[in-house]
């Protein structure tokens, strides 16, 4: 019989310091999908956007880790974090703003477990940019472990984040 291992923080960023593809989610680690030129490129373009327009008002902090106690550790594509230094200690759901996933081969898991863990960890909104179908989902509001507001975004349509109302991202596809 096969026994199942679950990681705690500590030990996973121990083991896994470095290890780009990989991230922990409720104690297990998962490997994660390649990045392609499309998915590369939807990062470094809002990493652009959120930069240019909200200056020192959020640190953009694209592709780093997020920690969320006691036993995940995950890396979204992108996320705008509350003004600070986060040299000494890594963000917690108190310091994010928005999340947003890049979902190219991973749509399944980025709207299911991690969507999921996301809410419970009160995370005020999360945007996953849906690349085979051309969609932005923008989830927001989480009460009771779900997102309570889910709203589909096709190109051409901007997107405003919760925390920087005039602040639009033009989802172009």
């Amino acid at each position: 019989m096969a026994t199942r291992y679950r990681f705690g923080l500590e030990e996973y960023e121990r083991l896994f310091r470095g290890v780009r593809n990989a991230e922990l989610l409720e104690g297990e680690v998962y490997r994660m999908s390649p990045i392609g030129p499309k998915h590369a490129w939807s990062v470094a373009r809002l990493s652009r956007v959120f930069t240019e327009a909200l200056g020192d008002r959020a640190v953009v902090w694209p592709q780093n880790p997020i920690r969320i106690p006691p036993h995940s550790e995950l890396k979204p594509d992108l996320a705008l974090l509350r003004p600070k230094d986060y040299r000494e200690a890594l963000p917690t759901p108190e310091d994010v703003l928005l999340l947003v996933e890049v979902a190219d081969a991973s749509l399944e898991h980025d709207q299911g477990l991690k969507l999921a863990l996301y809410a419970q960890a009160g995370i005020p909104e999360v945007w996953v940019l849906d690349l085979k179908e051309n969609r932005l989902h923008a989830h927001r509001t989480p009460k009771a472990g779900v997102y309570t507001e889910h709203r589909v975004l096709l190109p051409g349509e901007a997107a405003e984040p919760l925390a920087f109302p005039g602040v639009r991202a033009l989802w172009e596809g």
